[in-house]
């Protein structure tokens, strides 16, 4: 099993204890219950997907044991992308090789017939390994969220109706007319008055989740607002921004230490796009929920780049964007020299975005995908390093052009990185600096 703490082990990331106070007498219980059981099936279906073998050379490692190597002179070629057919016959074993499956969607996901959907599952270990186990593990993974959605979100009309069989208990209990003289008593408004300030009202709560819900809606309405999937006025279209906003709500709700940050948007957009498209009715039926786990699983391996708390440690953005640094200054000393002591162009002027979005900022819409078959296609451990290994390989692509620009021309670059129409180059570049690296002892 990867030693790689899920969210629900990480205090205050995914405790979900301070949920209790409005979730009724035996909600907790029900909630805790459906967590645990997610987590379960996270982790057999993590087992079923061969997470537990070796790091496959994706990995980096703090350390360089020997010399800087040297930059590559030779003439790279575009990864070779797998076939329909390849992909068919590895997803249609009884039980799907992920080493292989990672080979093949490392060199792209053909466009077909909901083949990327169904392998994006497999890749962030929403599916298990063995497909006898699909059909059952879905089910289950729905029907809990669907209980998510009715346990953890508060709506003024089922509140009213917990306060009137509230009442009817009470009443029972305390004889015919319920509260003394017809009146509640201090505990009772405390809990359930809308007027009320104390922290635990139910009303209270309504209240903040309705501020959270507000953060959200206005990210999400900036979610590429050129797409017609997601901005326009039609039925379909605010359907799609009902959901997004949700499943990014029911994570906040699930993760109170983390809560929403500014930018989950964009992760959960490719994901939700992808599976509301599938081509198979059934499937898309249940595009929000399938988004909502395996964001989940993205946000297990990218958490600490949302958490300010982590900001200046040893996992935060600042010492990632510093390993990015320390790559370019190994693997292209010449550039790392001029951008950094000449232009004084810093990394984090432009890599924070690069990397706290993975990349969806800096390309097409209709190309993050085929930049997220890449990253997906790493181990879950290891995902964060080929992030990394796609960065610097967007830096020496353009290398030239930045060692003949300023600090304006160069930082202008970087925040606007040119289309030039070389992923598949700059993708091919990347595996061969990740190879480089860990064949000069880098790794």
């Amino acid at each position: 099993m990867s030693n790689r703490p899920h969210l629900g082990s990480i205090p205050g990331l995914g405790s979900l204890r301070s949920l209790g106070q409005y979730l009724g007498r035996n909600a907790l219980q029900r909630r805790d219950q459906l967590y645990q059981r997610y987590q379960n099936s996270r982790r057999n279906s993590l087992e079923s997907a061969g997470t537990t073998q070796q790091n496959d050379g994706g990995s980096l490692r703090q350390g360089v044991k020997r010399g800087q190597p040297k930059e590559a002179k030779e003439r790279l070629l575009p990864l070779e992308s797998a076939s329909v057919e390849q992909f068919k016959h590895v997803l249609e074993q009884d039980v799907v090789p992920i080493d292989r499956l990672r080979e093949l969607a490392r060199r792209g996901v053909p466009e077909e017939a909901g083949l990327r959907s169904t392998v994006w599952k497999l890749l962030l270990g929403y599916l298990p390994a063995d497909r006898t186990k699909w059909s059952v593990e879905l089910s289950t993974k729905r029907a809990d969220y669907a209980q998510f959605c009715e346990e953890l979100l508060i709506k003024p009309s089922k509140l009213e109706q917990d306060q009137k069989t509230n009442s009817s208990e009470v009443g029972e209990e305390e004889g015919e007319g319920g509260y003394r003289d017809g009146q509640l008593t201090r505990e009772d408004v405390a809990e359930h008055h809308p007027l009320t300030l104390d922290s635990n009202n139910v009303w209270h709560l309504f209240h903040q989740d309705n501020e959270l819900m507000e953060q959200i809606d206005r990210d999400v309405q900036r979610t590429h607002p050129d797409h017609p999937f997601f901005n326009g006025e039609h039925e379909e279209t605010l359907k799609h921004r009902e959901e997004l906003k949700r499943a990014l709500l029911i994570f906040a709700k699930l993760n109170p230490g983390l809560r929403y940050v500014q930018g989950m948007n964009e992760l959960l957009a490719p994901l939700y796009y992808l599976f509301r498209t599938d081509p198979d009715p059934l499937m898309a039926a249940h595009a929000e929920a399938d988004a909502f786990f395996c964001f989940v699983e993205i946000m297990s391996d990218f958490r600490d780049t949302f958490c300010k708390q982590l900001d200046s440690t040893g996992s935060g953005i600042k010492a990632i964007i510093d390993r990015l640094d320390a790559l370019l200054k190994l693997h292209s000393r010449p550039l790392w020299e001029h951008l950094t002591l000449t232009a004084k162009v810093h990394p984090q002027f432009y890599s924070f975005r690069w990397i706290t979005l993975l990349l969806t900022q800096e390309y097409e819409f209709e190309q993050v995908p085929h930049v997220w078959d890449f990253i997906f296609s790493a181990p879950d451990n290891a995902r964060l390093d080929m992030v990394l290994f796609v960065c610097l390989a967007m830096l020496v692509q353009i290398r030239e052009d930045l060692l003949a620009g300023d600090f304006t021309s160069n930082l202008k670059m970087l925040q606007r990185y040119p289309a030039t129409g070389d992923l598949p180059l700059i993708l091919s570049r990347a595996l061969a600096l990740n190879v480089t690296h860990i064949m000069t002892g880098g790794a």
